[in-house]
Order: C-alpha cells, then structure tokens, then sequence
C-alpha cells in the first residue's frame, strides 16, 4: 500500500505563500499550539478529497485564500497539492487550485474533470463519499453517540451500497406499480368473467325453458329418490358405526382398567425413588459440609509451604551471597599474603643494600681501627659528661610528645564538640518551629473545645429553667453520683491501663524484635475529622497488640497468664488472613478507603491495618455513606465522618459519646508526643549548655599546652647547646687530627644514614604491621562467615526438611480433600443418575396418569358417540318414513323391487312418538320396500360428506321453486342471449391476454428488484460481517486486556440498510452498560474501534485524525497511542493532529506548527525525524546489557 509522501499548500487559509508539509513518515503527529493553524492541515486535505465547503468551516470557496477571512486576500489563487508515492516508487498528484469562486482539479499536474479526479482517487483506496481517510476534530466522540439508522448510514457510505440505493427505490416503485397493474387487471378480469357467466345462465335458461316443465317432474322424483337413497345410505352407514362404536367402547373400558393398575404401580415405584433421592441428597449435604471445612485446612497447608519455599529461597540466596563473599575473602586473604611475602624480600633486599652503603660511607671517611677505638673512648667520655643532660633532654622531648599528642586530641574534641553544638541549635530551631505549630494547634483546639463547653453551657441553662426545682435537685443529685461513680472509675481505669502499659513493656523487654506495641501506638489518621471513623471502624483492634510472629503471640498469652494479667489481643504480621485490596472501590466517588487515610511509619503494619479496616469506605456525611453501602449493584462496607457504620448485612450502627471519648486516644497520642518532644528539647538544651562550658575548658586548656610546648623547646635548645660545647671541647684534638671542624659533621653524616635507614625500617615495618592486622582480621571476618554459611546451611536443611513434611501434610489434605470430591462428584454422578430415574419415573407416571385420562375421556366420547349414532339413526328412519309417505301423498311414482307405496302408513310420526313399539312395527314393514335407484345418476350416488350432499339438496330445490316460479310467472326467454354471450367471451379473452401481460411485467420488475436488493445486501453485508468480527479484536487490541468486548447487531437482518445498527461494548473490569452510560474516555476507545474496524474493510493508503485523544487519560493515550503506532508500521500511514505530550511522543516524526504574526497570523511549519532518537525502553533495554557488564 502506498503513503502520502508531502503536502504543498499555497495561499491557503493560515498558510501564507508555498509551505511543504513533509515528508510524512508511517505514523506522523501534527502538534502546535491552539490556533497556530493544525486544523488547516487537516481542511487543506478535505479540501483535496473534493470536501463539502461548509465543513472547511468557510461559507464561500473564496474565504479559502489567505487573508480573506478579514477582507485582504493576499492572492486571487490558492491551491493544495498532494504527493502520493506507491509501493513500486511510482509517484502521483493530486491538486486542487482556487480561481475565483470556482475550483480546478489537476491529476500528475494535468486538468481533468471531477468525476476523473475522483475515480483517480477511488484507484488509490480514498473513497470521497465515505470519507475513509478523514476524520475530524469531534467525530470520535459523534460516532459513539450515533444513532442507529446515522450508523447505518456509515456503513452504507464504506460499502458503497448506497450507490445502489435510487435504483434500488425506482425498481421498488416501479415493481409496486407493476402489481397494482396486475391486481387491476385481473380484477377485470374477474368482472367480465362474471358478466360472461351471467349471459351463460340466460342463453341456459333459454334453452331450457321448454324443458322446464318436462324436468320438473322428474327431477322431483329425482329428489325424492336422492333424498330416499341417501337416507338409506346413511342408515347402513350408522347401524355400521354403532356396532364398530359398541366395540370400541367395550375395548376402552378394558385398557382403562389396565391402565389404572400400571399407574398404581409406578406411582409405588416413584415414592421409592423419592425417598431413595432425599436419602443421596442428605448424604451430599454432609459431604459438602465436610469438604468446606477441609479445604481452608489444606489451603493453609499450602500457603505454609508456599511461605516456608519462599523462606528458604531467601536463606538460599543469602547462602550464595555468604559463599561468594568467603570466596573473595580467600582471595584477599591470598593476596595479603602474597604482598606480606613481596614486602619482607624488599625488607631483606633493602638491608644488604642498607650494609653495603654504610661499608662505602665509612671507607670514605678513612678512620683507621685506632682512630676509630679513640672515637668510641672519647664519645663515651663526652656521653659521661652530658649524662644528665641528656636525660634532661629526653625527658623534655617526651613531655613535648606527651604535650603534642594531648594538643591534637584537644583540637579534634574541640572540632567535634562545635560540629556537635552545630547540629544541636539547628535541631532545637527546627523543633522550635514545630512546637510553635503544635501550639497553635492546641490553641485552636482549645478555644474549639471552649466553644464546646459554651454551647453545653447554654444547653445546660435552658434545661435548668425548663424543668421544676424538683427535677433540677434529683438531676443534680444524679450528677453528683454519677461523678462520684466516673471519678472511681477513671481511677481504675487508670490504674488499669497503667498496669496494661506495664505489661507490654514487659513483653517488649522480653521480646525486643518481635513485639512491636498496640495498634493505636503504631498508626494514626491522616486528619483529625477521620478520627471517630477510624475509631468505630478499627472497634477492639484499638488496643490490639502486634507481633511478627504467630510464636510470639503464643509465648505473650502465655507470660500474661503466668503474671495473672488482663488479658490482650495479639495481631500476629504472618498468622492474618488479609483479603486483597478491591482497587475498583477507590474510584467511587465521595468516598476514600479507609486504608488510604490511616498511616504508619512501619512498612509491616500497613498488613494489619489492611486486616482490620478491610474493603471500608468513609463517606463525607451519612446519607452519603448508606447510599454508597446499599444503592450500588453490590453491597458496601461504609463509616460516616461521625462515627456511623452501615455494614453490608444491612445492620446500622450510630456514633455515641462512648465513640468520642474512645476517639480521644489520637489527641492523647498526640499530646504524649509533644510532651515527649518537650523534654527532649530540655535535655538538648542542657547538653548544648554542657558542651559550651566544654568547649571552653577544652580551649584554655589548649593555650595552657601551647605555652608550655614553648617554653620546653627553649629549655630543650639550651641543653642542646650545652651538650654540643661539652662534645667540642672532647673532640677538638681528635677533630683537628682527623681534618673535620667538629664530631657532629661525621657524626650527622653518620647519623642521617642511620635515620635514614631506620625510617625505611620503620616503614617496612609499618606496612607488615599493617598487612599482618589486615590479614588477621580478614582471616577472623572468614572464619565469621564460614561459621555463618555452616549456620545457614543447617537452617536451610532443617528448612528443607519442614518443607518437606508441610508438603506430606499438604499432600494428606490434597488427597483426603481429592477424596472427598471424588466421593462428592461420585454422589452427584450417582444423584444426577438417581434424578434422571426419578425424572424418568415421573414422566413414566405422569404419562400413565395421561394415558389413563385420555383413555377415560375416549371411552365417555364413545359412550356419547353411541347414544348419539342411535337417535341419529331414529332420525333416519322417521325421515325414510316421511319421504315415501310425501311420495304416496304427492303421487310420484317411483319404482320400487319390492313391496308397493301402499304398504306404506299413513300415519305421521313425529319426535314424541319416538321409542314407541308403534314406531318399531312401523320401521320394520318399510324395511321391507325396495327402491330402485336405477335411474338416479352415479353423480348423485357418489356423494359423500353431508356438505355436499346438502348443497346438492339445495340445488335441486332452488332448481324445482326456479322452475316453478318460472313457470308460474310464464316469462318469455331472452332471445338475444346468444349474442351476449359472444361479446362477453370476447371481453373475457382481452381481460385475459391483459392480466398475464401485466403479471409478466411485475415477474420482471420483481426480479430486477431482487437483484437490486441482493446486490446491495451482498455489498452492506459484506462490510458489516468484516467490522462485526474485526470490532472485538480491535477493541481487545485498543483495550490490551482479553475481558473486553464490542459487538454490533442488526435491527433488520434481511435488510439490514433500511433500520438501524446496534453497538454495543463491555469496558475493561466493567458490566454491561449502555454506549451512554460509559465515561468520555471510554466511548472515545469504543468509537475508534469502531472507526478502525470499518476502516480495516476498505482501508485508504493513509489515515489522517483530527484531536481524537481530547477525551483520554494517560493510560488510554498510551493504549491507543500504541495501536496506532502498530497500525502505522503494518497497515497503513497515521497522521494524528494532537496536543498530549504521550501521544506524540511515540511517532515516527513530528510536524510542528507555528503562528507567525505581521499584520495578520500565518502559519509555519516545521519538521523533525524521530526515528533517530530511540524510545526510553527502547533505549533502556540496549542500556541494561552494558550496564550489567559494567557491573560484573
């Protein structure tokens, strides 16, 4: 797929003279600040895409160039122009040039005409009609708000269906018109055939005029003979039926009696089955009883050894640490020795060398042996000599020494003593500082309480004047008990709580790392109107004692019940069971967790405090808190401000003064602190005071010293001198023997070498002094950490094997708890088996009660049927009775086999007579006449259902009163019948050939229509099957989480294009809810997935946004951001407009753009290449490996 290579724009809009815009890269944003002219890049690319000109947000295509919008054109021409390149490198463009009010579009530079330039478009994927290329600032958050039929709309524009829409109405009409011309027709039709009957009948009743009267006759003895043969037939037809009646009833009552004895017997077996049910089902219950109390035990089982794992992972990686840092100790070790060894080789090596320089230094000097015996005689006369003063001397330097080193210790306690009183002052000023809030702070809560006590007062005087003296007397009576009563009671309650505060000094004594001190001590509310929320909330956990382990809990339980002490609540760190943290609740609004305003120095505490506040919310106000407790889809722990606690099993529970002196702790707390701080200060303050007077003797002192070190240099040069005439006057003789002006010329020479040497001693001896204690103490640090590592060793192999017993215990609870659900999943295979019997036999009986109802009702109905067959048949023959008797009476002779019409009574019997053995004699002699129905036709014969017989009957009546009518009237015939019945057949065959043209043309109509309409149906479903199954992976993509879902659904699924389209999505975390109820962010990133998906079914070579992160936080931004960025590099080029900073920040290039101002603003662009400065992770992740190096 090819990309927008650059944009020129000359003269239009903020665009002064020709800009380049480009070259865009796969994903490119456009940032700038508001009104520097972003959107214009935007409008210039619609303005390409042949956009309406109301959407470039001008009234006129004039107000496109550059200055008009204030009535100084700068140009009478303005144009845009595209540079699109293909994937082979072939490059095309697009421009659009403004001359005047009218506009000219230019393809590769070259003229052509609208509907050209288009189709040159359409070939590069950019489809004007549907805008797949373009969307604007605001249709984001317009799409998600859609409504069905707009959204329909938009699918029928990618689709390009509604191309198909005008003539998919015209042959919609046309083929409605085409039906109402063939109803009309065959109407007419309809009419000339009922005028074509009408001539029939009277040319009929012409012809049979004559035989009018020559048929009246005979079709009446044919009616009687109708009605007599039928009659018959109907008789053998019921006394057949009544027999086969008879029969079948005898058959049912058998098989109901059957079938009441089956019922009874699976109705047995179903009650069997029933209590065999409740028995399983009693049983599952106990099972299932059990197995809840199983499963925490080996849950916990589980979570020990996780922990006790973990523990051992720790010790196992202390151990490595440990050993890797014996090996380096070794390593020193061995390079301390090796560098001990090399100092004593240059020890030794410096000594020959020191030997051979003082062998050369003495030959130079040329003493022989007795000048040199003389040497030693008179230096052990003048040594003599100045014994005393020598001794003087040395005892001088060594007090100076003394002096030296007393001065330097001085000068360093003098250097500590000020850093010292210097951290003091600053501390004191800063808890200066403090203490003037914390007393401005109790000063407001001092007049507030104040206040308090006002308003008690003024409530206490109007009770006092609204009650008798009576009443004011027993109150205050009251009152002076009740004091008395409190004032005992506060004075064991403090004695109390002073032998409580005892006893946890004593365990903190006995358990300094384990027990940490009571709940309330370790944690306090972030403000002081939280107090009584947390107070009702934390209840008696207050006073709770926290330890770290559930051992030491145990050991303090059992140390207060040796002393005999109250008893306490212990929070073990690793004993509590503390539920996660629900993160969704710290979104609701008006309401904090009640962890987030309780805070604590101690890392390990914020566990317990997560035990016992839990999932709690506190509201602002009451109404708040029960509002959020139980008109939330899932019910809430929540705490008032007061001190109400509205708990999710509907139970509420008010604040009480109780709850307000309990509250008091935190301010007691608070006090305890300050009073503490005080004294802290003091005690500063005297030591400040302390080191100052320090300080001071520390500094006469040091005067003292320094007087006394001169004064002993002056004695020690004066000795000196004295020392040196005495040796003069010794060595003058053998001085001048020797050629030297005195001894100390050799002697210094002598000496300096000695010095010399001995420093270079001294130094050696330094270094070996020093290597030898570093040696020392490395070798007793490995021998700490050999003993150490055997330790860990140990403690990790007894850990290993508690691991590997709490796994045998877990493995017990695993197996017996895999037991019990076997058992379980076996007793509900073997109750589901039972249920499905039960079930089964239900059916069976309910099935047997069912047939046995229908079986009694069928036997009723065939008893009913037969009682009816019978007087049915009485019926029959009072009416072959009657028949022959109006024959007999009428004289219509009809042939008879046998007997005569005067065997035949005369007597009429009726309804009443019915039953009567007059009757039945009656029936039985005409049972003996036989008709011959020879001459009644087979027509007439072959009729069977009652229906047509009686319409036949009708007939052959209204045929016998027409005749007679006719004949009574004497009407002459119409002579001109004949004639009429011409014209009418020829009318009947216009109508005819009429109608099947007409019904040919709808044929046709129709069948153009359907194909109009499944073309259009192929194209709009085509489009929507693609973005119905593309919208859930892109939202899933938009969203990085598998949770959420976006569906669409059609209203009208046979034509979809003429109602509307469902959207719908599930947000992250979130329950079904309507696009509506969704917050901005959301609908903003169900409205580009829906952009995205049906953009992803014709997709344009690039993709150009208008603002669309206006409504997203930071995480969508980098969510959306990110897909974008991946569309970009495998799909198809992104042009995103936007201002934030996150987004931007991961394009491929930036183009900037900048207001200029003269006389008007004009807009400029700049563009820079991001590809050349890495992301931060990216850059991190190369980093990582070299910094990894660096360190190892």
């Amino acid at each position: 797929m090819g990309y927008l290579k650059l944009l020129v724009v000359q003269d239009f809009k903020s665009w002064r003279g020709q800009q380049v815009i480009g070259p865009f890269m796969r994903f490119n944003c456009i940032i700038g600040p508001n009104g520097s002219g972003k959107s214009n890049i935007m409008d210039a690319v619609s303005f390409l895409m042949c956009e309406k000109t109301s959407n470039l947000r001008v009234k006129s295509v004039r107000e496109l160039i550059h200055g008009a919008h204030v009535g100084r054109p700068v140009s009478s021409t303005a144009s845009v122009k595209m540079v699109y390149c293909e994937e082979d490198g072939e490059e095309k463009t697009f421009s659009r040039v403004i001359r005047g009010s009218c506009t000219e579009f230019l393809f590769n530079d070259k003229a052509v005409s609208r509907s050209a330039y288009i189709s040159e478009l359409e070939k590069i994927g950019i489809l004007v009609k549907a805008r797949n290329c373009l969307i604007f600032q605001g249709t984001v958050e317009s799409i998600a708000m859609k409504k069905p039929k707009e959204r329909t709309q938009l699918f029928e524009q990618i689709s390009n269906s509604w191309e198909l829409a005008e003539e998919y109405e015209q042959k919609k009409k046309k083929m409605q018109q085409a039906e109402e011309d063939a109803q009309f027709n065959y109407n007419r039709k309809k009419s000339v055939a009922a005028e074509r009957r009408q001539a029939k009948i009277e040319k009929e009743e012409a012809e049979h005029y004559q035989m009018l009267i020559k048929e009246l006759h005979e079709e009446r003895i044919q009616m009687k003979l109708f009605l007599l043969y039928h009659n018959e037939k109907n008789i053998d037809f019921l006394k057949t039926s009544l027999d086969e009646k008879n029969m079948e009833a005898y058959i049912k009552k058998e098989s109901l009696s059957a079938a009441e004895d089956s019922f009874k017997v699976k109705k047995k077996a179903l009650g069997v089955l029933n209590r065999d049910l409740q028995q399983m089902e009693k049983e599952m219950k106990t099972l299932e009883a059990s197995l809840i109390q199983q499963r925490p035990l080996y849950i916990k089982a589980k979570e020990n050894t996780s922990y006790q794992i973990k523990k051992v992972e720790m010790s196992k990686k202390s151990l490595r640490d440990k050993e890797k840092y014996c090996d380096k100790e070794k390593q020193n070790i061995k390079e301390l020795e090796i560098e001990l060894s090399d100092i004593e080789k240059a020890w030794r090596a410096f000594e020959e060398k020191a030997e051979e320089e003082i062998m050369q230094r003495a030959a130079r000097v040329e003493l022989g042996e007795s000048q040199l015996e003389r040497y030693r005689e008179l230096k052990e006369i003048a040594r003599k000599k100045v014994a005393t003063l020598t001794q003087q001397m040395e005892k001088l330097r060594w007090e100076d020494k003394g002096d030296q080193e007393r001065l330097k210790l001085n000068r360093r306690k003098k250097k500590e003593i000020e850093e010292t009183i210097k951290q003091t002052v600053e501390q004191i000023e800063e808890h200066k500082k403090r203490i003037e809030k914390l007393e401005e702070y109790a000063k407001i809560c001092s007049e507030s309480l104040a206040e308090k006590k006002q308003q008690e007062e003024v409530l206490a005087e109007e009770i006092e004047t609204s009650t008798v003296r009576m009443a004011e007397v027993n109150e205050e009576l009251n009152k002076i008990v009740g004091e008395l009563q409190n004032a005992r009671m506060d004075y064991h309650e403090g004695r109390r709580e002073q032998m409580r505060a005892e006893t946890l000094e004593s365990l903190k004594r006995l358990y300094p790392d384990s027990v940490f001190g009571r709940l309330l001590d370790l944690c306090h509310p972030i403000h002081k109107k939280y107090q009584l929320a947390v107070t009702k909330v934390f209840s008696r956990y207050m006073t709770a004692i926290v330890v770290a382990t559930q051992k030491t809990a145990r050991d303090c339980i059992q140390f207060l019940k040796q002393e005999r002490a109250e008893p306490e609540t212990f929070l073990a760190l690793d004993y509590l069971d503390v539920k996660p943290i629900n993160e969704k609740l710290r979104e609701i609004k008006g309401a904090k967790m009640l962890v987030d305003v309780v805070q604590t120095p101690f890392p390990p505490l914020k566990r317990v405090i997560q035990f016992v506040s839990g999932n709690s919310l506190i509201c602002e106000t009451v109404k708040e808190a029960k509002h959020i407790a139980f008109d939330g889809p899932v019910r809430l722990k929540t705490v008032a401000l007061d001190g109400t606690l509205f708990l999710k099993s509907g139970v509420i529970s008010g604040g009480s003064s109780d709850l307000r002196f309990k509250a008091r702790c935190w301010d007691d707390k608070e006090m305890n602190k300050m009073k503490e701080r005080r004294d802290s200060l003091i005690n500063e303050l005297k030591e400040k005071s302390k080191l100052e007077s320090e300080l001071l003797n520390i500094e006469s002192e040091h005067d003292m010293l320094k007087e006394g070190i001169a004064q002993r240099k002056t004695k020690i040069e004066e000795f000196q001198t004295k020392i040196n005439e005495v040796e003069d006057a010794v060595f003058r003789e053998f001085c001048e023997e020797i050629g030297i002006e005195n001894i100390r010329v050799y002697e210094q020479e002598h000496v300096r070498q000695q010095e010399e040497i001995a420093k270079r001693r001294l130094e050696f001896e330094n270094q070996k002094t020093r290597l030898n204690a570093q040696l020392e103490y490395n070798r007793d640090h490995l021998q700490k950490l050999t003993n150490s590592v055997s330790k860990l060793r140990e403690t990790v192999k007894k850990d290993e094997a508690e691991i590997v017993k709490l796994r045998e215990d877990e493995q017990k609870l695993l197996i017996k708890v895999n037991e019990m659900v076997e058992e379980q999943q076996r007793l509900k295979d073997g109750l589901s088996a039972h249920k499905s019997q039960v079930t089964k036999s239900q059916a069976e009986v309910e099935e047997s009660r069912r047939k046995m109802l229908t079986l009694n009702r069928e036997a009723t109905k065939l008893q009913r049927e037969a009682a009816a067959l019978e007087t049915a048949l009485e019926e029959k023959r009072l009416k072959r009775h009657n028949l022959l008797l109006e024959c007999k009476v009428q004289d219509l002779k009809i042939k008879l086999l046998f007997g005569t019409l005067d065997d035949i009574s005369e007597i009429e019997l009726g309804t009443e007579s019915e039953g009567t053995q007059v009757a039945s004699g009656i029936y039985e002699r005409e049972e003996a006449i036989q008709v011959d129905y020879s001459s009644l036709g087979e027509d007439l014969k072959d009729l069977e259902s009652d229906k047509d017989i009686e319409a036949r009957l009708k007939q052959m009546q209204q045929e016998i009163r027409s005749k007679e009518s006719t004949l009574m009237k004497t009407a002459a015939p119409n002579l001109r019948a004949v004639e009429k019945l011409q014209i009418a057949r020829g009318k009947f065959q216009e109508s005819i050939d009429a109608f099947e043209s007409s019904r040919k043309e709808a044929r046709t109509c129709k069948q153009e229509f359907e194909e109009v309409k499944r073309r259009r149906y192929e194209l709009f479903s085509r489009c929507f099957e693609h973005a119905s199954v593309a919208i859930d992976r892109i939202y899933k993509k938009l969203c990085r989480t598998s949770s959420a879902q976006a569906f669409l659904s059609l209203e009208n699924p046979e034509e979809p294009y003429l109602e509307g389209i469902g959207f719908n999505c599930v947000a992250p975390g979130k329950r079904f809810m309507p696009m509506d109820s969704l917050s901005g962010g959301e609908k903003t990133v169900a409205a580009l997935a829906l952009v995205f998906a049906i953009h992803s079914f014709r997709p344009a070579p690039f993709f150009i946004l208008d603002e669309i992160d206006a409504a997203l936080d930071n995480t969508n931004i980098d969510k959306v951001s990110s897909f974008i960025r991946e569309q970009a590099h495998e799909q198809f080029q992104m042009i995103v407009i936007s201002l934030k900073e996150e987004f931007f920040c991961k394009a491929d290039a930036l183009i900037g753009v900048c207001p200029e101002h003269d006389d008007i603003m004009f807009s400029k662009v700049l563009t820079l290449d991001l590809t050349e400065f890495p992301e931060r992770e990216e850059q991190d992740r190369a980093e990582r490996p070299r910094l990894s190096s660096v360190l190892g």
